[in-house]
């Protein structure tokens, strides 16, 4: 009922800052406070850049002032094609072209990141780094997302005058886990993490339950929140009681398993990764993962070595 309630309250507060857009233009100083963790959601979600996204929710939105927008809680032009769902008629490169309408703006920003996900002329972007916002706003362009020739120009513009670039930092993600997060006993409707206001989304890898970390978190304040015990969330992400932790690492609130999720069998080391970053990035426990490859415990593996995430290596 509690996690009910807060979705509710920020779909409301949502549902107010855009009635309110209609008295007031929005600044991007506006659209990034109002929208950046949601942004930072998805990227952890999808492995899209949350620079990309906001500075197409700017660019597209107008900074949240268009009519499509305000109406129709979309904030990336996306037209109707395959949708099933509301919509919205809007002159674009034709007159009253179809678009998709939202319930509210945490609907949009996350079929934006489905709608990249799951159409095939857009996968190779996926084997971009997600650090990497020029080869995003390029591969956007090539991709076909938009006719306008300068549409890269205009990303990268956005991204590096607002500093949008910041929030790419300390990404989880790799190719492995983009797959749809399971549900937690929820309503179909509800989205595939949960928005608690003033709080923390809750995501899923490997069935165990992670959050991101903000800015003025700590062990003692996230306990408190997650009503967990102060020595648990450092235990079940392999850290000391009084490491430091930093906006963007992830912070999982349950022990981690022994093997990876079914599908995840290696994993190719790439540069600069530690054995304990696969094992937060795998949700694997890290002691499990030095005994599965023959390792001594503190041992840090080379560029290209392969790591078993679900069986013994054999010699």
């Amino acid at each position: 009922m509690r996690i009910q309630v807060a979705v509710w309250v920020f779909i409301l507060t949502c549902s107010q800052w855009g009635y309110a857009q209609k008295s007031k233009r929005n600044t991007p100083t506006d659209y990034i406070k109002t929208y950046k963790d949601i942004a930072i959601a998805e990227m952890h979600r999808s492995g899209i850049p949350a620079s990309i996204t906001l500075a197409q929710g700017m660019l597209e939105s107008e900074n949240g002032n268009s009519r499509l927008t305000i109406e129709g809680n979309n904030h990336f032009g996306i037209k109707c094609h395959d949708w099933k769902g509301k919509t919205i008629y809007h002159d674009d490169d034709a007159k009253k072209e179809c678009f998709r309408k939202y319930t509210n703006s945490l609907e949009s920003f996350k079929d934006h990141s489905d709608f990249l996900r799951t159409k095939s002329r857009y996968s190779f972007l996926f084997d971009y780094p997600s650090t990497d916002y020029k080869k995003w706003a390029h591969g956007l362009k090539k991709a076909g997302y938009a006719t306008n020739p300068s549409y890269p120009q205009l990303l990268i513009k956005l991204i590096e005058e607002n500093k949008l670039y910041s929030y790419d930092q300390e990404v989880f993600i790799d190719k492995p886990s983009l797959s749809k997060p399971k549900k937690r006993s929820r309503p179909a409707e509800e989205s595939d993490f949960t928005f608690k206001l003033a709080s923390h989304e809750l995501f899923e890898r490997n069935r165990i339950q992670y959050i991101v970390v903000k800015d003025g978190d700590t062990f003692g304040k996230l306990a408190s929140e997650m009503e967990l015990m102060r020595f648990e969330l450092p235990k079940y992400n392999d850290l000391s009681p009084d490491s430091s932790i930093k906006a963007g690492d992830i912070l999982y609130i349950q022990p981690k398993r022994n093997r990876a999720a079914r599908g995840n069998d290696t994993h190719i080391v790439k540069t600069g990764e530690t054995m304990r970053y696969i094992s937060q990035l795998f949700g694997v426990k890290l002691s499990r993962l030095y005994t599965l490859n023959g390792m001594e415990p503190s041992a840090q593996p080379s560029v290209g070595d392969t790591i078993n995430l679900r069986k013994k290596k054999h010699n």
